[in-house]
């Protein structure tokens, strides 16, 4: 039975991880920032932790609630959306948001999750974006690009710290969640199986990059 970690498991494609991997027998251990909603995923087969990635003294206490697991697959699922273009300057709370949930968040999330992760040989997903690459730069959502390209860069770095383990940021297409809304092009369950599937399939050239949900790789970021 491989053991699953899903950070940021309360809705849309943490929740779908979660489901996905209990249904194939897995044991998964999920994080949800607020207490109403671990009875759900408790319910569905999770073990439950609360954990704010946005709260440094809430990840702080991770570590020690994961002391002595193996973790097969961790997933760094948790994220913020801002579609503002750069004709506009963040706010300063709505930089903070974005940038301490998909940045600082996997930054402090990563050295305390790694270890149990690199002790089994295992996989570290950051869920990025498509958004995050150079060639994608556009006005729009200037925030969000820049957290996503930031998060890459976490990546890149903490695959040459744990080089024991595949650590890489996942695109997951663009899905009907509540960031993605209803006219996006993948369902959830769309998304979860590809992802899942491609991360079956990873090998050492992946580590460290940056791989699309279906399986495709870039060249470049």
């Amino acid at each position: 039975m491989a053991t699953v970690l899903v950070i940021g498991a309360s809705r849309g494609i943490g929740r779908g991880l979660v489901q996905a991997c209990v249904e194939r027998g897995d044991r998964v251990i999920a994080t949800v920032r607020k207490a109403a909603d671990v009875q759900v995923l408790r319910d569905a087969g999770a073990e439950v932790l609360v954990v704010d990635v946005a709260q440094p003294a809430s990840v702080s206490g991770l570590a020690w609630q994961l002391d002595g697991e193996e973790i097969d697959q961790a997933w760094y699922v948790a994220g913020a959306w801002d579609g503002s273009s750069a004709h506009t300057p963040p706010t300063q709370p709505d930089f903070d948001r974005v940038m301490h949930t998909n940045v600082l968040g996997a930054m402090q999330v990563l050295p305390q999750v790694m270890p149990c992760v690199e002790a089994i040989g295992g996989v570290m997903v950051c869920i990025s974006s498509m958004m995050s690459r150079l060639s994608q730069a556009e006005s729009r959502a200037w925030l969000y690009r820049t957290s996503k390209a930031a998060l890459n860069m976490v990546v890149a770095c903490a695959q040459e710290q744990w080089q024991g383990a595949h650590v890489i940021a996942m695109d997951p297409g663009w899905v009907q969640t509540d960031m993605g809304g209803e006219g996006a092009s993948i369902s959830v369950e769309e998304c979860v199986q590809g992802m899942l599937a491609t991360v079956a399939q990873l090998d050492d050239a992946d580590k460290g990059s940056l791989v699309r949900y279906d399986g495709h790789r870039w060249e470049d970021w």
